[in-house]
């Protein structure tokens, strides 16, 4: 039976993270990750055990090695519910801005 976990389990940890940026632009085994990192291969390999129980990861033997590749439609559900909170983001910043232009407007008024 394998387990499913959430996806933001995966990507809370900093390792994992930085596993899926090197995944994003190429595949890669398990030993060419680990060279990526100051920790025992052990570790990336569990690293890339929940990866893959959250349906980020998918891996396919070749040979004697297993090749990793980022599963980019299970990346683009996380954008999508992170898209809402940039876009909230987004209105703060601007309402900010609009504020900070208010403010310096003001200034320049009271000079003349």
């Amino acid at each position: 039976m394998k387990i499913r976990r959430d996806p933001f389990q995966a990507i809370a940890d900093p390792t994992r993270r930085a596993i899926l940026v090197l995944l994003a632009s190429q595949t890669m085994t398990a030993g060419a990750i680990a060279s990526n990192f100051d920790v025992a291969r052990p570790t990336i390999s569990k690293h890339l055990q929940i990866l893959g129980e959250c349906d980020l990861v998918a891996s396919t033997q070749q040979g004697r090695e297993m090749i990793y590749k980022l599963k980019v439609d299970k990346m683009k559900e996380i954008d999508l519910w992170l898209e809402q909170f940039k876009k909230i983001w987004e209105n703060r910043f601007d309402n900010l801005d609009a504020y900070l232009a208010k403010i310096q407007n003001e200034k320049k008024n009271r000079k003349h």
